[in-house]
């Protein structure tokens, strides 16, 4: 059964200070780093989390609160500094799209190396390979260098890779959008039908109505600690709230009919 178990996890990030260390600074200190030389920064403290098979966790907070360290530590990016993480089913990750591309390869060649990035096997990623070029709408384009994209036709090639999955836990960064108005909506429905078919779902929005809609679990993280965690529409208010801000039913359906 997909499952995802934290407990007692925390991240920390050392350091160094702008410019790094000189020379003399290692040779005097025996080739270690000298005391007080590197900054310890706590992305995560002391998190405990269940997150079971049929969950749509969304996950908000302020800049800096540790959201996307959270899903790198989910997607195995990061491992945690204490505690343990028990990850069971297929990981599959929308952000950093761009990860794994290579630009002098042109675009076929970079649908075959994100695909193995995304545990694709040579096999499987053939099968979807016509698929990925059809829904990029890039053409003739995929004969050529990436290295000549434009940012709009990387994004394009990039969605349509990162989204060619058959996820177990989806991890997502807000929600994605690519290219042209059309294009976005056709991206949309992809991220739609991916949400549909996930075991479990982790995302990441400031977008407090996208929070009610798609989640049915809500985590507010402040300073790498789980400030509040509860009913999507609850955590939202409270966290509009700390924000001297409100948030209510009107605000959801006003995003659902735009």
């Amino acid at each position: 059964m997909t499952r995802i178990e934290l407990n007692g996890v925390s991240l920390s990030f050392r350091l160094t200070p702008p410019g790094g260390l000189s020379i003399k600074d290692w040779v005097i200190n025996g080739f270690r780093a000298p005391p007080g030389s590197t900054i310890v920064v706590d992305a995560l403290k002391n998190l405990t989390l269940s997150i079971n098979d049929g969950d749509r966790l969304g996950i908000v907070g302020h800049n800096g609160a540790g959201k996307s360290t959270l899903l790198k530590l989910l997607a195995g990016v990061y491992r945690p500094t204490e505690g343990t993480a028990h990850i069971r089913g297929k990981v599959c990750s929308l952000f950093d799209l761009a990860l794994g591309f290579e630009w002098e390869a042109n675009g076929w060649e970079n649908i075959k190396f994100r695909g193995y990035l995304q545990r694709e096997t040579p096999q499987s990623i053939r099968a979807k390979t016509q698929e990925i070029a059809e829904f990029s709408e890039l053409g003739e384009a995929l004969d050529r260098p990436i290295k000549y994209y434009s940012s709009g036709m990387l994004v394009r090639l990039a969605f349509a890779i990162a989204t060619a999955i058959d996820p177990e836990i989806l991890l997502l960064d807000e929600i994605l959008a690519a290219g042209d108005i059309a294009f976005q909506k056709k991206a949309k429905k992809r991220i739609q039908d991916l949400i549909n078919r996930a075991r479990v779902m982790v995302l990441v929005t400031h977008d407090l109505a996208s929070l009610v809609n798609l989640c049915n679990r809500a985590v507010w993280l402040e300073k790498g600690q789980v400030r509040m965690l509860g009913e999507p529409m609850a955590v939202a208010q409270a966290y509009s709230a700390s924000m001297g801000r409100t948030f209510s039913e009107s605000d959801v359906t006003y995003a659902n009919s735009e």
